[in-house]
């Protein structure tokens, strides 16, 4: 598996199909600041380029954290400007990571607040190792979320879960993050890695077109009304129907074979 550092804190590994972008910033248990924010924002921006060539993209962290939120330094003495233009890259970095055409899984080593927590929840799956803390600890701070937290957060575990983890800042376990909806699975530490990658090949082996497209009819779909969402189905199915892939699907299960296919 090939590697390369994106930045001084991002590490990116590649392998056929398939890339680990890690946040290396151990010392400060991975907290954001604006520099590695833009970073993130223009890898999203190179990989959704690149999806005929990257299908799986796993997101994870160094040591003891994930990301445990934003670089709380960075807001003490600054001007209004400042601390809302970081919201606003904040805001476009997570979304950009959230609509990437791959799909995403976020290994959580460690500590997932804030900012880390947001940037987890932006991804289709989430695998936590049994240490895991998570949670929206911003109301201690006499604040809120703003980069999805209170809009991403009640889509994954409810309102109720979610006013309550929000309103009181109160860190979740591994454990309580699968049982609320807010975590796939919890992995022993030294499992989490292979776990991820284990998913990441079973979805890396899938149709690409159809891959993409389960994910956006999902994603759209719950932004819509059920009938407007079924109609997309449809639609979708329809197209998939038509493509090189969906006819050497149907012909490798007669032929009882694995298909071949080729994104196409």
């Amino acid at each position: 598996m090939s590697e390369e550092r994106l930045h001084p804190n991002l590490v990116l590994q590649r392998e056929e199909g398939i890339e680990i972008l890690r946040i290396d910033r151990e010392e400060s248990l991975g907290a954001l600041n604006f520099e590695i924010m833009e970073h993130l924002a223009d890898y999203a921006a190179d990989v959704a380029s690149r999806r005929d060539k990257v299908r799986v993209i796993i997101i994870t962290g160094t040591g003891r954290g994930f990301v445990a939120g934003a670089d709380i330094a960075g807001y003490h003495g600054a001007e209004q400007t400042e601390f809302d233009g970081f919201q606003r890259r904040s805001r476009a970095t997570f979304d950009a990571i959230a609509t990437l055409p791959q799909i995403t899984i976020c290994a959580v080593n460690g500590y997932a607040l804030g900012g880390g927590f947001e940037l987890a929840m932006c991804c289709d799956f989430i695998l936590v190792n049994a240490k895991t803390k998570m949670g929206l600890p911003e109301i201690k701070l006499g604040l809120l979320p703003g980069g999805g937290g209170t809009q991403r957060l009640p889509r994954l575990v409810g309102p109720m879960r979610a006013k309550e983890m929000l309103l009181t800042g109160r860190m979740i376990t591994a454990n309580e993050a699968v049982e609320y909806g807010a975590a796939l699975e919890a992995c022993e530490p030294d499992a989490l890695m292979p776990r991820a990658l284990e998913l990441a090949e079973e979805l890396a082996a899938q149709a690409p077109v159809a891959l993409a497209e389960g994910k956006r009819v999902i994603d759209d779909g719950l932004d819509s009304a059920l009938s407007a969402g079924l109609t997309f189905e449809q639609r979708v199915l329809g197209a998939l129907f038509a493509t090189a892939d969906g006819k050497e699907g149907i012909a490798a299960f007669m032929e009882k074979r694995d298909p071949k296919f080729l994104g196409r």
